[in-house]
Formats: structure tokens, C-alpha cells, sequence
């Protein structure tokens, strides 16, 4: 005599819990339309604009750009300013996370050092317009001294742009770096110095392999931060000559010649660019350090 099965049938909550949806998934969702509704939506929909121009075919918006040297120069000029300043803020921030992790007052050096990115860039700019101006404290200063015999201009030009990157982008950049070199087990050092490794070795061989995968994430945040320069470039620089990024381009493209598809085809343009690099720096990585990122601490 056979028996009959009258196991019931596992629930919808059963069900959806073995292909792993669950409550705590579930906590995802309200980030996940967020980030569709803020970030993926407007791109798509840039993108998807770029190919619809008010004259030409479906890529005459690129092909203008990439044929009218007044828009495709901008790229270099923006890498002409991204890059040097990503690289020195990255040169400055990593010996002096080093500093400040040995330090008794690590978190008040931080702070001060922290405090640009609370003042915001066009404070900034207009503090520079004043310090760095023909008439500015700076030019004043070397003069009284005889240094010059004439105001220097460091404002309304390249220069005057990349004082203000700089004065922005470092804490970020230091604040990435510091996160990253504190992360590192001391004992790794201390072991390395007991095997009579010196300073430089010890940062060679033990710190560098374990720093290179956190630098370059370092590197490419303080790049894209750079890349999308517009405030600086416009307040302290030169918006229609040596100064005139590319996100310049796609202001006045959208605001000025009321041309929203152009516009979209430089942001696109824009974020190509920032890809390639984005890719470049993964790809160099890879070739300094392929090993586990382990050694830090916890």
C-alpha cells in the first residue's frame, strides 16, 4: 500500500530565499533605484540624445567635434590639467600619510589638512583671485623683498587653474592615501627592519606591493574629480583660450547655443576619455602587482 506525499509546496519566500532574495537583500533595492534613477537613467539618456542632432546623421554631433580644432583641442587641455595635478597631489599626500600615521595628533594634522574641501571651490577661487592676483599679497610680497620688479600674473590663466585643483583635490587625495597606508599591519615593517631592510627598502619591498592596487584606485578618483573641472577654469582661468576644458564646451553648447544633443555628445565624449584612462591605469597596475592585496590589518 503506497503512501501519499502531502508535503506542501514551498512558499514564495521559500522559493525567492534559494535563488538568494531575501530580507536583507531587499535593503539593497532602495539604493539600487537610486542609483538607477540619479546615475543610469541621465546617462542613458544622454547618450541616447548624443545620436539624435538638429542637423546631420546619427553621428554628426562627433563628427563636428572631432573635425572643429576649438573642441577637440579641449581634451588635451583638460589631460594638460587633470594629469599634473592628479600626479603631484598623489606625490604629496603619500610621504605625508606616512608622516601622519606615526603622529600623537594624527586626527587635528588631518583635520588641517582636510579643511579646502569645506571651503569649496569657488571660495576658493575668489580667495586666490585676491592672494595670487597682479595686485595680490603674493606679487606684492616678492616685490617688497625684490624679488620681481613687476606684479607676476598668476591668475586668468593655466596657472592660476591649477593652484586651485591642487588646493581642492589634495585633501581627498591624502585622505584616500592616509586610509590606505594606515591600513598596513606595522608588524610588516617591523619585520622587514629586524631583517636589516632599510627605509627604502622596507618601502620598495614591503609597503609599495601592498600600496600600488589602493594608489591607483587613489589615482583615478582624484583624476575623475580633476577631469570634470569647470568653477576654476572659468573663475580663475581663461574660459576662451589656454583654460578652456572640455566641460566648458558642453556649457556653452547646452546654455549657450541651446544645443542639449551636442552637449550630451561632449559629456559622452567626456566620459570616453575619463574610460580610457580609467582602463590604462587598471591595466598598469596589473603589470606592477598581480598577488593578493592582503597585509594590512584585521
Amino acid at each position: 500500500m503506497s503512501t501519499l506525499d502531502h508535503t506542501p509546496p514551498p512558499s514564495l519566500r521559500q522559493r525567492l530565499a534559494l535563488h538568494g532574495i531575501d530580507g536583507v537583500t531587499l535593503l539593497v533595492l532602495p539604493a539600487a533605484l537610486f542609483t538607477l534613477a540619479i546615475f543610469v537613467y541621465p546617462f542613458v539618456y544622454g547618450l541616447l540624445l548624443s545620436f539624435k542632432p538638429k542637423e546631420g546623421g546619427l553621428l554628426a554631433n562627433y563628427e563636428r567635434f572631432f573635425s572643429d580644432p576649438f573642441l577637440y583641442n579641449t581634451i588635451a587641455t583638460t589631460l594638460w590639467l587633470a594629469v599634473p595635478v592628479t600626479v603631484i597631489s598623489l606625490a604629496l599626500a603619500l610621504p605625508i600619510a606616512f608622516r601622519v600615521r606615526l603622529m600623537t595628533h594624527q586626527r587635528m594634522l588631518t583635520t588641517i589638512l582636510v579643511l579646502p574641501v569645506t571651503l569649496g571651490t569657488v571660495l576658493v577661487a575668489e580667495g586666490l583671485l585676491n592672494y595670487l592676483g597682479p595686485q595680490g599679497w603674493f606679487s606684492r610680497t616678492l616685490m617688497l623683498f625684490g624679488v620681481i620688479s613687476s606684479p607676476v600674473k598668476l591668475t586668468n590663466n593655466y596657472w592660476g587653474v591649477f593652484a586651485s585643483l591642487i588646493i581642492t583635490g589634495f585633501p581627498f587625495t591624502f585622505l584616500l592615501t592616509l586610509s590606505y597606508v594606515t591600513g598596513i599591519d606595522p608588524a610588516l615593517e617591523q619585520a622587514a627592519a629586524t631583517h636589516g631592510a632599510r627605509s627604502w627598502q622596507r618601502f620598495r619591498y614591503v609597503f609599495l606591493p601592498l600600496l600600488i592596487p589602493g594608489l591607483a584606485i587613489a589615482f583615478l578618483l582624484s583624476f575623475v574629480q580633476s577631469f570634470a573641472v569647470f568653477p576654476s577654469a572659468v573663475l580663475l582661468g581663461a574660459p576662451a583660450g589656454p583654460t578652456r576644458v572640455i566641460s566648458i564646451a558642453a556649457y556653452q553648447a547646452a546654455f549657450e547655443q541651446y544645443d542639449y544633443s551636442m552637449a550630451s555628445a561632449i559629456a559622452m565624449i567626456m566620459a570616453g576619455v575619463q574610460l580610457v584612462i580609467v582602463v590604462a591605469i587598471l591595466m598598469l597596475r596589473n603589470l606592477f602587482y598581480r598577488g593578493s592585496t592582503a597585509g594590512g590589518k584585521g
